[in-house]
This record gives structure tokens, sequence and C-alpha cells, in this order.
């Protein structure tokens, strides 16, 4: 075997069976030894974001890593963003990028760079150059258990073309997989005494804790105990809907999340962190948790959720509480002229069992979880490190991973111009995903940012900075024109019929719906301002200002 054939044996026999590729010259050897693995699906993104965005949501998905193939530094650049988001969602992705052949580097020809350094930034625990065909597979063996254990990670393996094409590779196999230890005793105790302290309390879900055994266990606490539940901003994967316990996602704006939180005791972290701001604001606080909240951790992101939550059910004697779990309530279809809170109305009220719904849908999706709560069970991707142009690429590789099951990707407009080439390879893939792209013309979270950041007085010039108008983009005819189905419509009825259509006939299909943005005009100018008096007021009133904005 050469290095390529033996690196793909190994990628196989360790449960690697999708590589999202986007080759160039270096890769030719790991191309042809695809030929060798039938065992090794390979789908070809035309832009590395695809490839990485793609291995990201696959392993959402399929709780294990896949492969990417990128081409040099300047791809594994391409790629970065959708590596950050893997990165901050804890999610395992064996990212493979091709280099020049180790004696060509010294002559620093065109595309030489320094990859190692470009791939820290993503790849903190794991970024290795191979530097002979005898030491590749061990080399590949080390990434692979990196990304797969606790918590999840992007381990990079960065091959140099001559390793790939020299002769003398040995696959390896890879170690058995360590089980991840729960919490400590020492950290159960002090959550155990802060929940009986009889203070407010709530446990902040994240990673895996969002999951259906893990929820269910937190559920038992919460009914036993009166704990408030709650989800970080962002989540993985969440599965949610009928039969599964509400839990309340904390919000994006500060300001609403500090009305989330404002008057818990004591918030207990489980596979998450304290809840931040995203950004900095004039004279806003950055941390989010009152001064008067003591936190805990339950469980780190390297140990086991479900266990830990297990055992303070045991510690607590909660085995026999009745959680609380959400009924099946959808929404009427809506009528009327469209608008964003309608199509997310229509999603919840024709979501199919067992969907996977992608939300990169920005301000417009502002209403998706209220709409959605009562659906048919299913699971709800978010954009984990805030790096857009993660929605589409997901939804390629959520689709890959769970074929029986169909995928609705909520999409804004500006986003999906980060990543619309992902289109062409569900064509080409024939996957079963739905594409709704909410087209106001305008970055309307930009807008509402330039008022909270406090940038006044803000002319023609700025403000052209944050719309899509002139031209308007038509998403259905660049739908169209790589293969996939494509309708634009600006009707709730339209829609309605649209994705009816959609999901009853196979993928992918793309609706574009014509709305206005959902903080327009008085609204924005509104908000700031609402925004800013929330401290001052009662917080019963707050609750329910939070609830109109963001349910």
């Amino acid at each position: 075997m050469n290095g390529a054939q033996a690196l793909m044996k190994t990628l196989v026999d360790a449960g690697i069976e999708v590589c999202f590729s986007n080759p160039g010259t270096s890769e030719m050897h790991f191309v042809a030894a695809l030929d060798d693995e039938p065992k090794m699906r390979a789908v070809l993104a035309l832009f590395e974001g695809v490839a990485t965005g793609a291995a990201d949501g696959y392993a959402r998905m399929a709780d294990k890593p896949a492969a990417t193939l990128l081409h040099l530094g300047c791809g594994l650049g391409n790629g970065l963003a959708n590596l950050h988001n893997a990165r901050k969602g804890k999610v395992p992705v064996v990212n493979i990028v091709g280099d020049h052949a180790v004696a060509h580097v010294k002559y620093d020809a065109q595309l030489q760079s320094d990859i190692e350094t470009v791939a820290r930034n993503v790849s903190p625990g794991f970024v290795r150059t191979s530097q002979t065909t005898a030491e590749l597979c061990k080399d590949a063996v080390e990434a692979i258990t990196t990304a797969r254990g606790l918590p999840g990670q992007v381990a990079t393996l960065i091959l140099p073309a001559d390793v790939s094409w020299g002769e003398g590779g040995s696959p390896c196999a890879l170690p058995a997989q360590v089980a991840p230890p729960a919490a400590d005793d020492g950290a159960v105790r002090a959550v155990v005494d802060a929940i009986r302290s009889g203070k407010k309390t709530a446990l902040l879900l994240g990673g895996r804790a969002l999951r259906e055994p893990a929820l269910m266990a937190a559920a038992k606490v919460a009914a036993a105990n009166g704990v408030t539940l709650l989800a970080e901003t962002f989540p993985t994967r969440m599965e949610r809907g009928e039969g599964l316990p509400p839990v309340e996602r904390v919000a994006y704006l500060a300001e609403l999340a500090g009305v989330q939180l404002a008057d818990i005791d004591h918030l207990i972290l489980v596979d998450s962190k304290a809840p931040v701001s995203f950004f900095a604001y004039p004279g806003k606080k950055s941390y989010l948790v009152p001064d008067t909240c003591t936190v805990h951790t339950l469980s780190r992101p390297e140990q086991d959720a479900l266990a830990s939550l297990e055992t303070l059910v045991a510690a607590l004697g909660a085995d026999k509480a009745q959680p609380e779990t959400q009924k099946l309530q959808r929404p009427s279809a809506p009528r009327g002229r469209l608008s964003a809170p309608k199509v997310c109305k229509a999603v919840g009220h024709y979501l199919p069992e067992n969907a996977i719904i992608i939300d990169e849908a920005i301000t417009s999706g502002l209403m998706l979880n209220a709409m959605t709560a009562g659906s048919p069970r299913h699971d709800m991707i978010a954009l984990t490190g805030g790096a857009i142009g993660q929605g589409l690429p997901n939804a390629v590789g959520a689709a890959i991973a769970c074929p029986e099951r169909p995928v609705i990707a909520l999409i804004g407009d500006g986003t999906a111009m980060y990543t619309i080439q992902a289109l062409w390879t569900m064509a080409r893939e024939q996957l079963n995903v739905t594409t709704i792209i909410f087209n106001n013309a305008s970055y309307s979270v930009l807008n509402i940012e330039l008022e909270r950041v406090g940038a006044e007085d803000a002319g023609d010039k700025a403000k052209s900075q944050l719309d899509l108008n002139g031209p308007v983009l038509n998403f259905a005819q660049l739908a169209q024109g790589m293969g996939v189905h494509g309708v634009r419509v600006d009707t709730a009825e339209a829609f309605n019929h649209a994705l009816e259509y959609a999901l009853s006939q196979p993928g992918p299909h793309l609706i574009e719906a014509m709305v206005p943005e959902s903080l327009n005009g008085l609204k924005r100018k509104i908000l700031p301002w609402v925004l800013r008096s929330l401290p001052s007021l009662p917080l019963s009133v707050t609750r329910t200002l939070k609830n109109k904005i963001a349910p």
C-alpha cells in the first residue's frame, strides 16, 4: 500500500465512512485511493466552507466524525469559519489537509503556507504534519482518537504529497474508546445542597445534556425540586417537541438573557458554560450571570452529562418524579401576506415526524422556537460559533448522516450567500433537504446591532453596508441553476403549498420566502430604548416584553 491507501483503510476501520472533499493536486493520491475503499463515501463540495460545515452537520447527527479533504493552507483558510463553529460546538471532525511534498517545501512555491499555524485556530487540541509514510497511520489514529473523545474536537492531520504517494503504508487500528467519567462526588453534593437550599435554582443544559435521556433526567430534577430548565443559546443539537421536556433557550440579546437570569440564585452548569454577551457593548456587562447568583458545575464537557444527571437524580431521590413533557400542539396554517413569523408558523404546522431543523434564520427565526415547541419530535441544530454560513452545509451533512429523516433548513438571505454552493452538493447527492430562504434584502441583525452599540447618526453610506437591495437576490433562480427545485413565494397560502409539496416529494427543494424584516421601521427604533429600559422595570413586565420580542 501507499500512504493514501493505508490511511483510507485506517479511517474506515475506525468507523469514518464519509469524506467531504474539495481536493487539489497535492491530494490526488488520496483521491485515487477512494476507488480502493468501497466503504468510504466521497462527497464533493464546490467550496471548502461547504465541506467543513457538512462534516460538522454529519457528526452532530451521526455521533461520530467524518473526514474532510482540503487543499493546502489556502483551502483550509476557506474552510475555517465552519471549523470554528464545529470547535465551539464540541463537534468531532477529522480534518485532513494536503501539503506540498516534504522536499518541495524549501522552494516556497506559490501555494506554500504555514498550515499548522492556520489550523491551530480551530484545532488547538491536535495539529500534526505527518513526516513519513511509515508513521502516517499512527498519526491518523491519534487524530481520530482526539476528535471522537469528550469533548469532541477538530483534529487536523496535514498530509504531504510524498507521504501520501510513498510506498510502505501500514493501516493501524484504534485503541478501545475509554468511557468518560461522570461528575465527581463533591460536585454532586454541592449541587444537591444548592437545590435543597430553597433558593431559586436553574439547570443550564448544553452539549449532550440536550439529548432525550439527559433531558428526561433533568426534567425529573425540575419536577421534584422546582428547578428551572434552561438551554444554551445556540445548541449543537437539541432534541425537542412532543413527549420531551420543554426547555427555554437563553436569549441571544444580552438584555433579554439578563431578564431570564435575573432572579436565579444558583445556576448549575451541565455540559455548558456560564452565559456571556456575544459582543461587548458600551456601558453594559459582558458576563450575564447576576452578581447575586452562585454558579456551580455539575458536569464539564469532558464528563458524561447523562451519567452525571442520573447520579444527581438518585442523590435527590427524584427517581419516581414525573417529568413535565410537551403535548402535541401545532399552530394553525398561516394566511395572507407572507412574513417571517408566518413562515415559522407554517413550519410548526407542517413539520413531519422525526425531522431535523437547521436554524440559521437569524432575526427571521425569532418565532421559530415558539412555533415548533409542540410539533412532533425533532432535532434542532443551531449556529454554535456565530460564524454565519453554517446552515446550508450543516443540512448537507445532516441529510447524509440521516437519509431517512427530512431536513428543513431555515436560512437568512445574507448568510445563505456565504455557502450557496451547498445547493449544488444537495442536488448532486439527491439529498432530502428543504431549504427555506428568508429574503428580506437586508443584514437585519446588523441593523439592530448598529443601534445597540451606540453608533449614532449613521448615514446612507453606513446603512448601505447593511442592506441587500440593488439588486435583490433571486434564490429560486440560483437554486434552479444548481439543479435544485426552487420557487419564490410572497403569500402564506403559496408558502403552505410549496412546503407541502417539498415535504411530499424527493428532495432537494428550495422555497424563497419574500418577507419584510422582522424588526424594521418603528420596531427597530423602539427596540434599543426597550432594551435600555429593562433594568428599571418590574421583572414581570420585563419577562412579558422578552416573550413578545423573542419567545
